[in-house]
């Protein structure tokens, strides 16, 4: 059964993942807007290229399971600064501070999945383990 949940578990992750890569290209002009509106202003097209690389790499290495704790770790690298620049409720005003501050463990919580990944591994059912097991016929 752990198995399973584990399989689940990673197609449920790269998912999230995938659709933000995909809802970023789509979107590429409103994201790089949405960024100078929180202050990003920095090489906009190269930060956001990197981001969509990192979110689609990653999430296809957890999808199958090859290299998985890279691919969580890449998908990391956009998601605590990502969590931290737009839901700082800390800096909010009161009306925004409750909301922001919900959404802000959301994504703790999605952080805290991403290192359970990258600390037990991607689970039985992996490209990894099937390379892995597999038995070569000898010469």
């Amino acid at each position: 059964m752990k198995d399973y949940l584990d399989l689940i578990a990673r197609m449920c992750i790269a998912f999230i993942f995938l659709y933000e890569a995909y809802d970023s290209i789509v979107f590429f002009e409103h994201t790089k807007e949405t960024m100078t509106e929180y202050g990003v202003v920095w090489n906009q097209n190269i930060l956001l290229s990197a981001v969509i690389f990192c979110l689609i790499v990653g999430s296809v290495m957890i999808l199958i399971g090859y290299f998985a704790s890279i691919g969580a770790f890449l998908i990391l690298l956009y998601w605590i600064p990502f969590t931290c620049i737009v839901y700082s409720f800390w800096n909010d005003p009161l009306e925004f501070r409750r909301i922001n501050s919900l959404y802000f463990m959301r994504n703790l919580g999605t952080s805290a999945a991403l290192l359970l990944l990258m600390a037990n591994g991607a689970g039985k059912f992996s490209v990894r383990r099937i390379l892995h097991t597999l038995k070569l016929p000898e010469e």
